[in-house]
């Protein structure tokens, strides 16, 4: 242990002493006080909040990251290309300890980056409103729907397989199939249609969903119901009128003794953007039951109102602190960079100093665009179909995906990153597809040849 400590504190330095780290260092600092300074987002306070927390989270990520390919290559190929390797490995260290020592360094050095620029942006995030100009009521707004971390329920998807079935059939009988689509395809797109009928309300009808195991933190907070109306024909006003109600429906469905009040809202609400209905906590049930109910004004509108599948309705509600929701985040960056360390690292054993730079950029960006990388691939499948999945397939899914852990996903909608996502994105990211890198960077360093002797 004490030469890998050895080594690792010697990589710290020999970082320290790069130009590129300090003007990295320098640059992020500076910029993230100056945005939190211009930045005005949608020109409240929230949205302020909002946009300096994505675009500092996500230069700060950035710049670490390119630190971290440049450090974790540049420690090893620099040892290697100036020849200071041959005064290390004839000491009693073992190549796997000068490749631990370069990693646990390059390591170290990212958390106490990390630990500065994160605590800049936390700082500026908690006091920005110290030295702002909002009104009570955007207070109140960030509070509520940003310096907080709310969890998130969804209505359960409705089984429509009978019905999807018994569609599919008449298609059969009546010879209307579509002859330029399959039977999955087929059956796929009956069963959106089918789902979506189930978030439809027509004029003067209800729709009611109901949850289970809503548990806010405290009695005095709030609830959120979150939702975006697409509508069959667009109104004039492009608005629509509704009355929406909270609480426990149990009441009225089964005609129960009424414990807890059931909250009512006439609302106005623009089609196709996102609004958020603040109810009291205690609507929520004992045994944490909660109804939402939904219905189509018929004395204003005079179109079906639609509520898509995937973010047409959510509640929300506080589930922990802005503050452990961050930490948390930062954790999502930290795993990121130990993982970029690891590339590097396996990078350096065999490549050039240039060349592993490049492969290291060309994974780190594809990572960043995973989804959009693998939703492409699958897609080319089609007509590759077998080549695909014996090869390409299992490649492209050893990739990181980074877009899918994305801090900024959690903290600008306020949204809780829970422990077990977290944990998820430990176990793939550092403990199976880091550790993997790790192995093979030890393989193939314990086999190079680090010398040549000419005779």
């Amino acid at each position: 242990m004490h030469s890998i400590w050895a080594v690792a504190t010697n990589t710290i330095k020999q970082a320290l002493r790069m130009k590129v780290a300090v003007v990295f260092t320098i640059l992020l600092i500076v910029m993230l006080v100056v945005m939190g300074v211009s930045t005005t987002g949608d020109g409240t306070l929230k949205g302020r909040l909002q946009t300096f927390v994505s675009y500092g989270l996500s230069l700060t990520s950035l710049l670490l990251c390119l630190l971290t390919i440049i450090v974790s290559i540049y420690s090893v190929t620099s040892d290697i290309e100036q020849r200071q390797i041959y005064t290390v490995v004839t000491k009693p260290i073992r190549r796997f300890q000068f490749l631990l020592g370069k990693l646990l360094g390059v390591i170290l050095l990212d958390v106490a980056l990390l630990c500065l620029f994160s605590a800049i942006i936390y700082t500026i995030t908690i006091y920005t409103p110290e030295f702002s100009n909002a009104t009570e009521t955007e207070r109140l707004q960030a509070d509520n729907e940003f310096y907080t971390a709310r969890a998130s329920i969804m209505p359960p998807e409705a089984d429509v397989t009978e019905e999807v079935d018994e569609a599919y059939g008449q298609l059969e009988r009546s010879g209307q199939l579509p002859e330029d689509m399959s039977r999955d395809e087929i059956i796929a797109e009956l069963t959106s249609r089918k789902k979506l009928a189930k978030r439809a309300a027509a004029v003067g009808y209800e729709l009611v969903w109901e949850f289970d195991n809503v548990k806010p933190v405290g009695p005095d907070e709030s609830l959120f119901i979150r939702f975006k109306y697409d509508v069959a024909v667009t109104p004039p006003d492009s608005q629509v009128y509704s009355r929406w109600f909270a609480g426990d429906y149990r009441q009225i469905k089964y005609g129960t003794k009424i414990e807890n009040r059931i909250y009512t809202f006439d609302r106005k609400d623009p089609v196709r953007t996102f609004r958020e209905i603040e109810v009291p906590a205690d609507a929520v049930a004992k045994d944490g039951y909660l109804a939402v109910g939904f219905l189509n004004d018929p004395r204003f509108n005079n179109t079906s109102v639609i509520f898509p599948l995937e973010d047409g309705l959510e509640v929300l509600y506080k589930a922990d602190t802005f503050t452990g929701n961050f930490m948390r985040a930062v954790l999502l960056i930290l795993f990121r960079l130990i993982f970029l360390a690891c590339l590097g690292i396996l990078a350096s054993t065999f490549l050039s100093f240039p060349v592993a730079i490049l492969l290291c950029l060309v994974l780190f960006f594809t990572a960043s665009f995973s989804g959009f990388v693998i939703e492409s691939f699958d897609y080319l499948s089609e007509n590759i179909g077998v080549f695909y999945s014996y090869t390409f397939k299992w490649m492209i899914r050893l990739l990181p995906q980074f877009d899918k852990f994305s801090p900024a996903k959690f903290l600008v909608p306020a949204r809780l990153l829970e422990w077990s996502l977290l944990a998820e994105c430990a176990a793939l990211m550092v403990c199976i597809k880091g550790l993997l890198l790790l192995v093979f960077a030890l393989v193939i360093f314990s086999y190079r040849e680090i010398a040549r002797i000419i005779i």
